[in-house]
């Protein structure tokens, strides 16, 4: 089958020729119409962060396509159905082979590029904001990169639930868009400290969760915005990992949790169980329109090398999709 393969040496993307993924008797063989990017791949890509053990080393955590062939134990499913689905990695493929219990049925109306941009996004901001924080209505989520894949669906689903988001966001457009899909306040980060503003429009109180994909240069000021029983979930690192200096003595005086979380590592079981909570929960809301994938751009699946250096550059608002074709 073809592939977006890396060069070794130069790191560049092209189109080349792969081996087909193996398919077991509990598989769903799909043919691959559109992935999408994550900031996932742009690590991988440079040896920072390899798949799981077992995993496709093709880069590619999501996918949305046409199911060719059903295992021989799996129940529920026939060739011809559009299905999309979270990957360890082998996205960016014609081909992958998925275990049947991790398979969401793509809405009617969506198309394939728009089924792409639901499984690592709202499988994510789902299991960090419910599982992970206990998110309840009336709670208030701080959420930083508002606009980035995450970030948009994190605010879509804290709406859902009868909460209230802030973002953070660096240009006009970007907290704009925030603020139409529902955040109560969209905050300029490099206006200055963003801490007091979170303060002031809680009332004192603070955020009760945070999603954080910065790291290391937010820790005091996360520590800062995050109310009694908050809880700071570490999504992602961008800016850096490593705090020198921390005061516990917050975290016990506010009974302040924080949470490290990951969910590529996790086990096909867990991602199973996920997959299930999560669409019982949203696809009802896809059906009706309360929930709806953003998407940024979409490019053919051969300029995947200047998609990477567009969501290198920050300048995407929501997904960006690769459509992948024979």
């Amino acid at each position: 089958m073809k592939a977006v393969l890396v060069d070794e040496h130069t790191k560049r993307l092209s189109i080349g020729e792969a081996d087909d993924p193996v398919h077991s008797d509990e598989d769903l063989l799909v043919r691959v119409h559109a992935t999408a990017l994550n900031r996932a791949d742009l690590l991988q890509k440079r040896g920072l962060y390899p798949p799981p053990r077992g995993a496709s080393d093709i880069l590619g955590l999501e996918m949305a396509g046409v199911v060719e062939k059903v295992g021989a134990n799996v129940t529920g499913w026939q060739p011809g159905d559009r299905v999309c689905a979270l990957l360890p990695g082998g996205g960016y493929a014609e081909r992958v082979s998925i275990p049947a219990g991790m398979a969401i049925r793509i809405p009617a109306s969506f198309s394939f590029e728009e089924a792409a941009a639901i499984p690592e996004v709202f499988l994510t901001a789902y299991l960090n904001l419910f599982q992970l924080g206990g998110l309840a209505q009336g709670q208030t989520v701080l959420i930083h990169a508002g606009a980035s894949g995450v970030g948009t669906t994190a605010i879509q689903l804290v709406r859902e639930a009868g909460a209230a988001s802030i973002v953070t966001a660096g240009s006009e457009a970007k907290r704009s868009a925030c603020l139409e899909l529902g955040a109560s306040l969209a905050i300029d980060y490099k206006a200055g400290p963003f801490a007091p503003r979170v303060k002031e429009a809680t009332g004192g109180q603070g955020a009760d969760i945070i999603l954080d994909f910065i790291g290391a240069p937010y820790w005091e000021q996360n520590l800062e915005s995050l109310a009694m029983d908050g809880r700071l979930i570490i999504v992602g690192t961008m800016g850096g990992s490593i705090v020198n200096e921390m005061d516990l003595g917050l975290l016990l005086r506010r009974r302040q949790q924080v949470i490290g979380t990951a969910l590529r590592s996790r086990s096909p079981k867990d991602k199973i169980r996920l997959t299930q909570l999560f669409a019982a929960f949203a696809m009802p809301r896809f059906e009706d329109g309360r929930l709806k994938p953003v998407i940024d751009s979409v490019w053919d699946w051969e300029q995947a090398g200047e998609a990477h250096d567009y969501m290198e550059q920050n300048k995407n608002t929501g997904k960006i999709i690769l459509r992948v074709h024979s």
